[in-house]
């Protein structure tokens, strides 16, 4: 993940949560210290993060509807799953991510 691409997961989440995120709320996610994290977050939105915040911001993603779902979640397109239940399944489980960020948020 470039540090373009984290300032544009930025404005992503903020959209899917109807709320501005800040660099602090960043470094939240990223389990970062608050002393500190905001600058490290500043500093990645230009350089990119590091290999395991990228981990998590990638999990994290999801909760927007522009990031792709990982292949290791996606449970929805097996065969045992009806084609027609699929759109309703994704959607609920989006906002289970939703749910799991502003978790994380506090």
């Amino acid at each position: 993940m470039t540090g373009p691409e984290l300032k544009q997961l930025r404005n992503d989440l903020s959209d899917a949560l109807e709320r501005k995120l800040t660099a602090a709320d960043m470094a939240r996610l990223c389990g970062l210290p608050e002393t500190g994290g905001t600058d490290t977050i500043r500093r990645w939105e230009i350089s990119g993060p590091t290999p395991a915040a990228t981990r998590v911001l990638r999990v994290l993603a999801m909760a927007s509807e522009r990031y792709p779902i990982l292949e290791k979640f996606d449970i929805f397109d097996r065969h045992d799953v009806r084609e027609d239940d699929r759109p309703a399944k994704r959607a609920a489980f989006r906002e289970q991510m939703r749910d799991e960020v502003r978790r994380r948020l506090g």
